[in-house]
């Protein structure tokens, strides 16, 4: 029941948040960059430091395809590399299309999830579930950047309360994400004072989820410049921006 309902959640979200009008090549996009971040995490009460670093890639294969890669590395002080994903695929009329999502946790293998355009089905290295693919399907790590390009695409004045779905695939299942956004406002970083829409992602309110905010810098291409994760044990992870490289 519970896939069931998930995937008839998902067709009514999809049918309703992604217009298929605007063609892939006029998608607007980020300029390719690597992100740095200084990180504090609260792991079972123990404080810890450590910085965090994201590669947004884009490569063009023709006059019409253009395929996206982000990598992202989390380090903190003695354990070192606690946590190392990535995403990659093509970018599509409705945005950012993962082909693979890959994820190595401390101390645990690499998983893997696909998304099989061929069988238009979702399915884990680590688990048995299945989902359809109709367009518009995320991962974690991609799911943010989508955000970022459909920030970059909806020409309309962003207000409080506004909200955008998606369905987004972890290492075992999927879910029915949705985005809020609380308030335009300023916020003082590394890089100076900047203009940001404050996001939050948070968990359905019969369920224990992950709450996700998000602070991405209107000036700056909507890169996301402050990252808050907290799962529902109490563990915290905040991400402040150091810098920002943008490449070819």
């Amino acid at each position: 029941m519970r896939i069931n309902s998930l995937i008839t959640l998902f067709i009514c979200l999809t049918s309703t948040f992604f217009p298929m009008s605007a063609q892939a090549e006029k998608f607007k996009l980020a300029p390719s960059a690597e992100l740095i971040y200084s990180l504090k995490s609260t792991q079972k009460g123990i404080p810890l430091t450590g910085e965090a670093k994201v590669r947004w890639q884009l490569k063009p294969q023709d006059s019409k395809a253009t395929q996206y890669r982000l990598n992202s590395e989390t380090k903190v002080a003695v354990l070192g590399k606690i946590l190392i994903s990535s995403s990659h695929g093509s970018i599509q009329d409705f945005g950012l299309a993962p082909d693979r999502f890959q994820e190595k946790r401390f101390r645990r293998s690499e998983v893997t999830t696909y998304f099989d355009r061929e069988q238009k089905v979702i399915h884990f290295s680590e688990s048995e579930l299945k989902y359809p693919i109709q367009g518009g399907e995320q991962d974690r790590l991609s799911a943010t950047w989508q955000l970022v390009a459909l920030m970059q695409n909806q020409h309309v004045q962003h207000k409080s309360g506004q909200e955008w779905s998606m369905f987004v695939a972890g290492s075992r299942d999927a879910d029915p994400w949705v985005f809020k956004l609380v308030d335009l406002m300023k916020i003082r970083t590394a890089l100076g004072e900047l203009n940001v829409m404050h996001i939050v992602k948070a968990p359905p309110a019969d369920a224990q989820g992950q709450r996700i905010e998000l602070w991405l810098a209107i000036d700056l291409d909507y890169y996301p410049v402050q990252v808050r994760f907290q799962d529902s044990n109490g563990d915290v992870l905040e991400q402040k921006i150091i810098s920002i490289t943008k490449s070819d």
